[in-house]
């Protein structure tokens, strides 16, 4: 993931971003009707947004229950050693797993956060003790299991 600037968003553009965030399939045509501007400056103005990072990918949202994978469980991940090659090596790893959805590099009594989206409990048991525990450096690995997903927002505040 490139690591991008914040750019300055005028209304017009944020109005395009929160159109988009709740229909990522909006013809041109209804997203300029939407923001009201032509089609072509409407155009030009996504590309610009494209361009400059602030949409990143376009992409469909996946129920997970739908999919088979109903559970989501958040792990916490210790390394042996915080140098810049360990987590690399351990970034690189996990990476290869494909229950972890998302990874963060994170401050405190951890080094990292995942979540994973697995179909049971023996899943869990197969992607801990086959996947992350075997990572090189990895000291410490605890796992909590999520009961119910109360807020999960596919959309930024812009």
């Amino acid at each position: 993931m490139k690591t991008v600037s914040a750019v300055t968003l005028d209304a017009i553009d944020r109005k395009m971003l929160r159109a988009l965030q709740e229909n990522g399939r909006i013809s041109n045509a209804d997203l300029a009707r939407t923001v009201n501007l032509s089609e072509s400056a409407c155009l030009r103005r996504l590309r610009a947004l494209e361009t400059e990072g602030v949409i990143s990918r376009y992409a469909a949202i996946i129920n997970e229950r739908a999919v088979g994978l109903p559970i989501s469980v958040f792990v916490t991940v210790t390394l042996s050693s915080q140098a810049e090659a360990a987590l690399t090596a351990f970034e690189t790893a996990v990476a290869t797993v494909p229950e972890v959805v998302e990874c963060y590099l994170m401050t405190g009594g951890s080094d990292y956060l995942l979540r994973l989206v697995v179909r049971d409990v023996d899943d869990l048991e197969r992607v801990h003790s086959h996947g992350l525990t075997r990572i090189p450096g990895v000291t410490r690995v605890s796992s909590s299991v999520a009961m119910r997903t109360v807020v999960k927002r596919g959309a930024l505040p812009v």
